[in-house]
């Protein structure tokens, strides 16, 4: 798990309840020790992170420890923030009756399905490219699997989307504009910032999505979907986590019973994911809370 936190950006994902946010918080942890200036970012409603260290974490970056920073994102926020920057940036370009109308379809539009997923990547975009000289490790604690997953999607999405807009706008304008024309302007760089994030996502040296799973079926399912879509949207799978393995030493009827029904999950998952880095880590003997656990969970990590 060393070699993963000398990337730029680290994703941890997995079905809910596997331990993504105790695995991203050691890895953090571990990553700023060793002297790398880390921002820790949940996008998990669940924003977890708070309990797990024993100190308020917000929607603004802080410093949790020297080296390491931390802010849950507020999907609701951010979409308002979203919502608002939208709406600044067309107020020069309508007239005022046309832009209360225009208001009103944004805040409409805000309210759709999918929108909160579009404000939520503008912040993550925004952490990814104008925070990578500020921090050696971006480390994203992800919602459950099936929202994670649109969500890395979306730059392939919207790049499609903006890039049908940027023709639709030139078509619009006469060829002999002789001032720039804003609307274009706007998604120009718009278009440019998607295709940056779109290509640092997909760059194997700087980003590695890390599986969280446990020796059960469902998981494991879902694990594997997960790998497929992350193959398909290029992103490369850096290592599987199988965390709350029973540990060697415990012993009884019910353990032993549980220990060959773990067995044959176990060696699925070696099966399933023969390809990819796997690391073991037991089930521990208490929760997962303060600085003393999460280092104990960032020496099993082997990071």
């Amino acid at each position: 798990m060393r070699a993963l936190s000398d990337r730029k950006i680290l994703f941890f994902g997995g079905k809910g309840g596997v331990g993504k946010t105790t695995c991203a918080a050691a890895v953090a942890l571990s990553a700023s020790r060793r002297g790398k200036r880390v921002l820790l970012v949940s996008t998990d409603p669940a924003h977890s992170t708070s309990d797990i260290f024993e100190t308020p974490i917000t929607s603004e970056e802080r410093e949790i420890l020297p080296g390491l920073s931390g802010l849950e994102i507020d999907a609701s926020l951010e979409t308002r923030r979203y919502v608002d920057r939208v709406k600044g940036q067309i107020s020069n370009l309508f007239s005022p009756a046309t832009l209360k109308k225009a208001d009103a379809q944004i805040e409409l539009a805000a309210t759709m399905p999918g929108a909160e997923s579009v404000a939520l990547f503008d912040r993550m975009t925004e952490l990814m490219i104008d925070r990578k000289d500020i921090y050696d490790l971006v480390v994203f604690d992800t919602a459950p699997t099936g929202h994670t997953l649109r969500l890395l999607q979306s730059p392939e999405l919207l790049v499609t989307w903006v890039t049908a807009l940027t023709k639709a706008r030139r078509a619009m304008l006469p060829e002999d504009l002789e001032v720039p024309d804003p609307v274009l302007a706007a998604l120009e760089r718009r278009q440019d910032r998607l295709q940056d994030v779109r290509a640092l996502m997909m760059r194997e040296k700087a980003t590695a999505f890390v599986l969280v799973t446990i020796p059960e079926r469902l998981p494991i399912e879902e694990a594997a979907r997960s790998l497929e879509t992350l193959s398909e949207v290029g992103i490369q799978v850096g290592e599987i986590v199988v965390n709350r393995v029973l540990p060697e030493h415990a012993t009884g009827d019910f353990y032993e019973s549980r220990r060959r029904q773990e067995q044959v999950y176990l060696d699925e998952i070696d099966r399933r994911f023969a390809h990819l880095p796997r690391l073991r880590v037991p089930q521990l003997d208490s929760d997962i809370h303060g600085l003393k656990s999460l280092e104990c969970i960032s020496e099993l990590l082997q990071c």
